[in-house]
């Protein structure tokens, strides 16, 4: 329930401060008096696109905050799931624009997100205006109140959840569909691109290996002339023994002093490390001597691996063996799915016809409580309408089947007929504004008792109708106020206003800064001179002050 509602520097209002009561509340006032810029701002503290327009020239910035009662109403998932601290009593929605067009949204003075404060606002005020009767053309409209009053929102939700499977196996049929046709088109030149890359004996680091042998065949002369120089240096040969054996002859000479002078024993132990070394890596070299052999068809066999490695790089633009390997094991995965592809689909296309079955089977049980709800808007519609004054009143719900679509395979359409010798037909097309405005209060009066909706506002729903019909209409909108709910009506007829068990007033005043919009809550005393002034006009009567004293006892 709304209970407060503050607004400071939006178009002509300078400070608004109202508190507003529950069950059935009235507002009134001259036409542009304000009522509408009131309800633009909790339009826009309800998530509407923010404009600097309706910020009050010259000033910092536009606030906009309401204040609600929410205890009945088992709300606290909201506030958990979103992180924002959870008050019953006083939940607070702000919103906040600035000249530069900034705006920043509030829910408990946390900064939130526009969609969200436009997500909770709609679970707390709904705003009921005269385009809203244009919803009466759409067909998701009025297949919507047939499933608030079926109930059925546990079945929806799974009929919902299983064509949303449905519809994306369907899609991923599709794209197999279309990637076998397309691989089946590519697969010979796919074939040839693997054979290539299997043929060239790809592996990690081969490159690499293969680089360093070709540089080694290249030199064998030169790496073989180096490595026998360093053996003759090593060992013996010709002219003179080589670096091991006078290494050899040095430790046998400090040996043959240690007797005398063991300081020598420890050196000796050195050298004979280091001719052990010596000694082990001249073996090395004899054997990297031996074992060099320049083998010109060899050579020419890395040479020419790499010269395939090379082409394949650069006919795949790539710089490196590892990502010609993710080249192979993509076509190896492309081709193993056309080649295995039909199974494939097959399974898919199973799971696809099966969920298509299954939504076929929600969407049957969908049609059967709507069938039941419709029944019951049939009967209960009309005789709100014959209380509204179309005595002679025809409604009925048509409802036809169509291909399966995210709510269900039912289309709905509302037939009227204000006579009995008028064939019924879709409301919009055959009602006046004043009948769709009693058809549209009836659909809502039926659907409020199955939705938990704090605040309901009409705004100027009574534009069309007069006298009795309009005092019904005020009896409905008090009825919807009986059940844990509050009813504000923005009115133009006197009828209804008097039926408010709260007044509100919205006029204008001129001030030295020019023209400005108020409202305020009115006495008993002043409600029986607005009603008076709404019977007769400027002029208030004794007569019409008589009448609105009669209307208020009523």
């Amino acid at each position: 329930m709304l209970k407060q509602l503050y607004i400071n520097n939006f178009t002509l209002i300078d400070t608004l401060d109202i508190q507003f009561n529950p069950g059935f509340s009235v507002i009134t006032g001259e036409t542009g008096a304000g009522k509408s810029i009131i309800l633009g701002a909790i339009n826009l503290l309800l998530g509407q696109r923010a404009d600097t327009k309706y910020i009050k020239q010259n000033t910092r910035k536009c606030v906009i905050e309401a204040h609600f009662d929410i205890s009945r109403y088992e709300m606290q998932d909201f506030f958990s799931k979103n992180g924002i601290d959870y008050d019953a009593e006083d939940c607070i929605l702000r919103r906040e624009i600035s000249p530069s067009g900034k705006s920043r949204a509030f829910i408990n003075d946390t900064p939130v997100p526009l969609s969200l404060i436009k997500g909770l606002g709609g679970q707390l005020i709904d705003i009921h205006s005269q385009h809203q009767n244009l919803l009466l053309n759409e067909e998701d409209f009025q297949i919507n109140v047939i499933d608030i009053i079926a109930d059925d929102k546990e079945l929806l939700a799974e009929y919902k959840e299983r064509f949303n499977e449905y519809r994306e196996t369907k899609k991923e049929v599709r794209r197999l569909q279309e990637e076998a046709e397309e691989g089946k088109r590519n697969e010979d030149f796919m074939r040839f691109q693997l054979k290539e890359l299997t043929e060239a004996g790809l592996k990690p680091g081969i490159q690499e290996e293969l680089e360093h042998e070709s540089n080694m065949l290249s030199h064998v002369e030169e790496i073989k002339t180096t490595l026998y120089n360093v053996e003759n240096i090593l060992g013996d040969n010709e002219t003179d023994s080589g670096m091991t054996d006078k290494l050899k002859e040095a430790v046998r000479s400090l040996e043959s002093i240690t007797e005398i002078y063991p300081e020598t024993k420890p050196l000796a132990e050195r050298l004979e490390s280091c001719y052990i070394e010596l000694k082990d890596i001249l073996q090395d070299v004899s054997s990297s001597v031996d074992g060099i052999e320049f083998d010109p068809q060899h050579q020419e066999t890395v040479d020419n691996a790499l010269d395939k490695i090379y082409s394949l790089e650069k006919k795949h633009n790539v710089a490196t063996v590892e990502e010609l390997l993710d080249i192979k094991s993509e076509l190896e995965s492309k081709l193993d799915k056309i080649d295995n592809g039909d199974e494939e689909i097959a399974a898919m296309l199973e799971r696809e016809n099966r969920l298509a079955e299954e939504c076929a089977a929600l969407a049957d049980k969908l049609t059967a409580v709507r069938t039941k709800a419709a029944k019951d808007i049939e009967r209960e519609i009309p005789e709100r309408l014959i209380q509204l004054g179309i005595p002679k009143v025809r409604f009925a719900v048509k409802l036809e089947k169509k291909e399966l679509g995210t709510d269900g395979h039912d289309t709905a359409s509302f037939l009227f007929s204000a006579n009995t010798s008028t064939q019924m037909q879709p409301v919009t097309q055959v009602a006046s504004g004043g009948e769709i405005a009693r058809v549209m209060l009836s659909l809502k009066a039926m659907i409020s008792g199955a939705v938990k909706l704090p605040t309901i506002i009409f705004d100027e729903i009574d534009t069309g109708v007069s006298g009795k019909v309009a005092e019904k209409m005020a009896d409905i909108m008090q009825e919807m106020a009986h059940t844990e709910r509050q009813v504000i009506s923005i009115t133009h007829l006197p009828q209804i206003a008097a039926k408010g068990s709260t007044h509100y007033r919205v006029y204008k005043e001129e001030g030295e800064n020019g023209t400005t919009s108020k409202m305020c809550k009115l006495s008993e005393s002043e409600r029986i001179k607005e009603i008076a002034q709404m019977l007769s006009g400027s002029e208030v009567t004794e007569a019409a002050i008589s009448n609105a004293k009669e209307l208020l006892k009523q």
